[in-house]
């Protein structure tokens, strides 16, 4: 008897101990998780987006765009010495594949995040990081539902801004009254857009005289649509889509000959880098975007300059610029917040909520930018107008 309750309590203390040595484990990306090959301790960024696939420019974008940065921060010694980890995952623009990613960096013991680079992986991806209370900063994924949490903020235009800015741009110019559009309807991004925008250009007195959809599942052939366009009488074409749809539709414009003005947002930036494609075809189209690679300002300059050095031009898009100051704003909220290395992603995030809101920011894309406790931030978009095959400032 006396043998048995011996090995009772032997088992029961070993029990402990090993309870004890799995929750030492279990640091959610702390200890051991948190530090580069050479020893040093680092705060690690996870990010989801397309590598391949028809919006690659975009995710290729903010990938180089990232990565300046954090090389920038860290040949600068890093963030109160604290080097910078930087890892994405391709998720080709897909919400199942970007819940995949997310799980795929969490287990490399990602601390906070840049998100999702498009709208509907980045619902997907924020919905896991906000059961984790994971930091959320997306560079440009634009659905309202893209930061539904208060985990989660963004350096871009939400959709409903972009819809309202452009019917606002388009009335007050006058560039038209009679407004055609043509959006994707199993799109977040594109529908939100429209939605906002329709709504606006009833306030403004801008008659959209057809609204023509499609889905991911007819988006290779656009005459139907174009030929309704051209039967409406529209002076205007608006169009909230990405740049891979929009240069079918101004190619198969053209071939029918619709002559009239085509006004995009942000999507539509990339599109005179896309392969193979006619620059010809998007002469005098114009769209609303935060960066224009002309600009004169030092920090403009100063991307450029770096960027093209080490990636060319091919993705030197607004999407590699939001995610170049996306690392920056990181930097600037983890040193109002005093963040360190061992704190888990949980305490990091609670800390980024408040210091969020606390923060001015100035870089590339914005110039005296906040942020409100529902993520979204104060920036003023910009108009430009394509020609000669580059961006003219309006």
């Amino acid at each position: 008897m006396k043998m048995k309750k011996v090995l009772a309590v032997l088992l029961a203390v070993t029990m402990v101990v090993l309870c004890f040595a799995a929750c030492g484990k279990s640091n959610d990306a702390s200890g051991e998780k948190n530090t580069n090959s050479t020893g040093e301790k680092t705060i690690k960024i996870g990010l989801s987006g397309p590598l391949t696939g028809s919006a690659a420019q975009y995710g290729n974008g903010v990938k180089n765009g990232a990565q300046l940065a954090v090389d920038e921060i860290n040949e600068a010694g890093g963030i109160n010495g604290i080097k910078l980890e930087f890892k994405m995952e391709d998720d080709e623009a897909d919400a199942e594949k970007a819940k995949n990613a997310y799980n795929t960096l969490k287990d490399w013991g990602m601390q906070l995040s840049l998100g999702a680079v498009t709208s509907g992986a980045c619902i997907a991806f924020q919905g896991e990081a906000s059961v984790d209370n994971m930091f959320v900063l997306t560079p440009s994924a634009t659905a309202v539902d893209a930061i539904n949490g208060d985990n989660a903020f963004r350096v871009c235009f939400a959709d409903p801004q972009q819809g309202v800015e452009s019917a606002d741009y388009i009335a007050d110019k006058k560039l038209a009254t009679k407004v055609a559009v043509i959006y994707d309807s199993s799109d977040a991004y594109s529908s939100g857009i429209y939605e906002a925008f329709s709504a606006e250009a009833a306030k403004k007195g801008l008659e959209i005289v057809t609204a023509q959809s499609f889905t991911a599942d007819t988006k290779t052939d656009f005459s139907a649509q174009i030929q309704a366009i051209k039967s409406s009488g529209a002076e205007l074409v608006f169009l909230p889509i990405y740049y891979s749809e929009a240069s079918l539709i101004l190619q198969t414009a053209k071939n029918a000959g619709l002559n009239v003005t085509f006004f995009g947002c942000d999507g539509l930036d990339g599109i005179l880098t896309m392969e193979n494609f006619d620059a010809s075809l998007a002469e005098g189209v114009m769209l609303l975007t935060p960066f224009a690679k002309d600009a004169t300002d030092d920090y403009t300059v100063k991307f450029v300059t770096k960027y093209k050095a080490k990636y060319g031009e091919d993705t030197m898009n607004q999407f590699a610029a939001d995610a170049y100051d996306g690392v920056y704003i990181i930097k600037q909220a983890v040193e109002k917040a005093g963040i360190t290395a061992d704190m888990t992603s949980s305490e990091i995030c609670d800390a980024l909520k408040v210091a969020m809101t606390q923060i001015e920011y100035t870089g590339v894309t914005a110039k005296g930018m906040t942020w409100s406790a529902n993520g979204e931030p104060t920036k003023p978009p910009i108009v430009v107008k394509i020609e000669n095959g580059a961006y003219t400032i309006l």
